[in-house]
């Protein structure tokens, strides 16, 4: 791997927010007044943003790696994963969604490796994914900005979010099949 590719700046932008997440969890864990969550907030937006330019500059500029292609994913999903744990603490819903989002996480990534150990394997996400991760930011956000949004609502946000993990699950598990079973018959 060439020293360039490791330092490119979409693989810049992820190992930033693989390094925020530590200082998130303590600001948030620190919070008490409603500026600290609003900070707390800002930071989780600067991480989605990132998770936004990573992508973009990447396909945009031709910047793609291979270092890019497995580290964004895992900053990805430690973010949500980090988000999710702490959100149990406040909203005893966000077991389920933690609960779906492993068992989503773990069976794509077994169909990953299953693809590319038969040499194919999806290039890139569905939009079923990105649209799933736009709904889980904004509502993790929303949730980390207002503490005190009241259970009732906090739990539709935490359904909303649900819906849209077990609709992407769905898609991606769908998409696997479908391409592993055409893997099969050539």
């Amino acid at each position: 791997m060439k020293f360039r590719q490791l330092f490119a700046i979409p693989n810049l932008l992820c190992y930033l927010r693989i390094a925020l997440i530590p200082y998130f969890v303590v600001t948030y864990l620190h919070a008490q007044e409603a500026i600290d969550y609003l900070y707390t907030a800002l930071i989780l937006a600067v991480m989605e943003i990132t998770d936004f330019l990573d992508g973009f500059i990447a396909r945009r500029y031709h910047m793609v790696t291979e270092i890019g292609k497995i580290i964004d994913p895992i900053a990805d999903k430690l973010l949500q994963l980090t988000l999710l744990v702490l959100l149990i603490y406040q909203y005893p819903l966000a077991v389920g969604v933690l609960v779906l989002f492993l068992i989503k996480e773990t069976s794509m990534t077994i169909c990953g490796l299953v693809s590319i150990r038969k040499k194919c394997r999806l290039d890139g996400a569905l939009w079923c994914g990105k649209v799933a991760t736009t709904v889980f930011y904004i509502c993790m956000v929303l949730l980390i900005l207002f503490p005190s949004i009241g259970q009732p609502l906090a739990d539709i946000l935490l359904l909303v979010t649900a819906a849209f993990l077990i609709y992407s699950f769905i898609v991606y598990m769908k998409t696997y099949y479908q391409m592993l079973k055409k893997e099969d018959h050539d």
